[in-house]
């Protein structure tokens, strides 16, 4: 009883006093419990992309958005972890929780042997040097097509699970883990650091701060983070095939950014409202309109990118919160006062 009044009370006092914490919880309740209302296969696909796409979003958000490295190259991560899963499951039978950690092994260590030589380039020289790393690891494929698949892919993968509700809750459950965890680490001190190296990197090691070794760890993280949603993507009945035409092609690099641009950099959750909102509808077009999906598509974002200039999240919690001057607690718009100090509450954000 002593747990469920704490969660109560910790629901009621933290939770329930801010709309985009309300937002947050329904969001997640209404994952968990989407099987239970409908089992059509399609509609499982297409929410098992979108969670696997929402971890690789967020996974450019922390490297991009977070630390200031931009990265056009992302697939290079993402194609990685879906080709070491792939290429040990289909060469050596190696059961799904076993590749998937080696996938995302792989991708780490690509993120650091990737930062290391970009420590020193920034703004457009990292990202060009970047796009490039994915190009080369297409080349590597096509050049090996009896060991790789080649241009063809890789179609023999093992499945994650036998039922695709199954399969769709272990991978909501690791997107929504991963997330969590990816939140209280940009939340921590680590998170600050990323901020100030961002912001002003000669500052950031004239305070004593081992830029390079930050970099390097946001790099791994960033890595490891997309490693898993590819390798969870090349074991999805979702993803059919593994070939460098979809996990290692340009699109896939510039899709995070489109996501992470819509939904607000920064936040780890900006990417994924990019993402629940932009992918569904693609696909959406794609049926309704196929030969104006695009055109629409880009509409949108444009307008977005025009009138909410910090993404669709951060516009929306802006407007329905507001931050103390004082203490810098946020609050529902709608307050007079802060519900943290009492201080009186400006109209305007401050």
């Amino acid at each position: 009883m002593y747990y469920v009044r704490y969660l109560l009370r910790y629901l009621q006092n933290e939770i329930l006093v801010l709309p985009s914490r309300v937002v947050v919880l329904v969001f997640v309740a209404s994952l968990l419990a989407f099987p239970l209302l409908s089992q059509d296969p399609n509609l499982l696909r297409m929410f098992i992309l979108t969670a696997l796409f929402s971890l690789y979003a967020v996974s450019w958000d922390l490297l991009s958005g977070y630390t200031g490295q931009i990265s056009l190259g992302h697939a290079l991560f993402f194609g990685l972890g879906a080709y070491a899963s792939a290429l040990l499951s289909s060469h050596l039978d190696l059961p799904p929780y076993a590749t998937i950690p080696a996938g995302a092994a792989v991708a780490t260590l690509a993120g650091l042997l990737v930062g290391i030589p970009c420590l020193r380039l920034r703004r457009h020289y990292l990202a060009l040097a970047t796009l490039a790393f994915p190009i080369m690891l297409t080349g590597l494929v096509l050049a090996f097509p009896g060991f790789s698949g080649g241009e063809g892919g890789i179609w023999r993968i093992a499945r994650l699970t036998t039922t695709r509700v199954h399969e769709y809750y272990l991978i909501v459950g690791v997107m929504l883990g991963a997330v969590f965890a990816l939140w209280r680490i940009v939340g921590s001190r680590v998170g600050l650091i990323f901020h100030s190296i961002r912001e002003d990197e000669t500052a950031a090691r004239a305070l004593g701060i081992n830029t390079v070794r930050y970099k390097l760890f946001a790099f791994a993280l960033s890595g490891f983070t997309a490693g898993v949603a590819g390798a969870l993507y090349a074991h999805s009945s979702a993803a059919r095939i593994v070939a460098p035409g979809v996990v290692l092609s340009l699109f896939m690099s510039f899709q995070p950014v489109i996501w992470t641009i819509f939904g607000g950099a920064a936040t780890i959750y900006g990417p994924i409202t990019g993402v629940f909102v932009l992918y569904p509808l693609l696909d959406t077009l794609n049926v309704v309109i196929p030969r104006y999906r695009m055109l629409v598509f880009a509409l949108l974002v444009l307008l977005i990118v025009r009138f909410m200039p910090h993404g669709l999240t951060t516009w929306l919690r802006d407007t329905i919160e507001r931050v103390c001057p004082s203490c810098r607690v946020r609050n529902i718009a709608t307050r007079r006062v802060c519900r943290a100090c009492s201080a009186e509450l400006r109209r305007t954000q401050p």
